[in-house]
């Protein structure tokens, strides 16, 4: 019997438009790779969502995106009506999601992190929050929604009424040098290490999803030891936290001082064909059907 799998996408995050991307991509993935495939564009209304996983398909591909679906809620749900899916259970979920919590953790067992604190947004207006060039960021947001590099000098990087992402901001010291990413698989581990380019200030929404924003270079042009180190530690991020499935760690690499900064894990990363998970995968071998059919394969339900 087919195996069917709900893919969930949408919903009503900043990052609704790249999950719907995210979902019709995994979506024909699955299709290519045998499965019996359902998409489901979801919405606040619960008790819809219910009506639409009935009768209940074998596994649920989560390809939303964004608060809600990418920070332990949806996957409470679906502990409780007893649904396998993919990628990180509520715990995992919530700690990667909440930055100031998962640096905690990750500075606990020895992951590099750049100084940053937590500050209220009337203070970040005040200025003089921390010495420039810095960045801000809000405290749950992904795909650099909300970020923004402040160097010494700039004005207020928004205005009173321009911050809808609640009372505090991350303040993070920025760190020259280069963008790095890196894949892990389970217990497959790392996969590989991609650079990011781009000629924008820093790795930004638009850099990430506009067409000619940004290029990969997988693998990256580093030297050995920071490949290996970047792998090590992306592994230990995904340990720390306890994740499971795919998940993608982000650093910074100040290559002058060959000092490497981890910035955030992803546990729901994008995934096009052309997006920097499925692009590691294919650069060890394993094609975009392949990822996601064994993305079903580690489904589960549970915390």
């Amino acid at each position: 019997m087919t195996t069917h799998v709900a893919v969930l996408m949408g919903g009503w995050s900043s990052e609704r438009e790249v999950s719907l991307v995210s979902g019709a991509a995994c979506a024909k993935a699955l299709q290519e790779a045998g499965y019996s495939v359902t998409t489901i564009d979801i919405q606040r209304d619960m008790g819809s969502l219910l009506t639409r996983l009935y009768p209940k398909p074998d596994v649920i591909f989560n390809a939303l995106h964004g608060p809600y679906g990418e920070d332990g809620c949806i996957q409470g749900f679906l502990n409780i009506i007893n649904i396998p899916y993919t990628h990180s259970g509520v715990m995992a979920s919530a700690l990667a999601m909440d930055k100031p919590m998962s640096k905690r953790l990750f500075e606990q067992v020895g992951i590099p992190c750049a100084k940053h604190d937590i500050v209220k947004r009337d203070d970040v207006l005040a200025g003089n929050v921390m010495d420039g060039p810095y960045v801000i960021k809000p405290t749950n947001e992904g795909s650099s929604v909300g970020v923004k590099v402040v160097m010494d000098g700039d004005e207020p990087p928004f205005s009173h009424d321009d911050w809808p992402y609640g009372d505090e901001v991350m303040i993070e010291q920025f760190v020259p040098g280069r963008e790095l990413t890196v894949t892990v698989m389970g217990s497959r581990g790392a996969l590989a290490v991609t650079e990011i380019c781009t000629d924008h200030k820093f790795y930004d929404y638009d850099a990430k999803y506009v067409e000619g924003g940004s290029w990969h270079e997988v693998p990256a042009n580093i030297p050995a030891d920071i490949e290996e180190k970047a792998k090590r530690l992306a592994e230990k991020a995904h340990e720390t936290l306890g994740c499971r499935g795919v998940s993608r760690a982000d650093f910074r690499y100040d290559d002058e001082k060959g000092e490497i900064y981890i910035l955030e894990i992803n546990t729901q990363p994008g995934m096009t064909p052309t997006s920097l998970v499925p692009e590691q995968a294919a650069a060890v071998g394993i094609s975009f059907p392949k990822l996601v059919a064994w993305m079903i394969e580690e489904a589960r339900c549970d915390n």
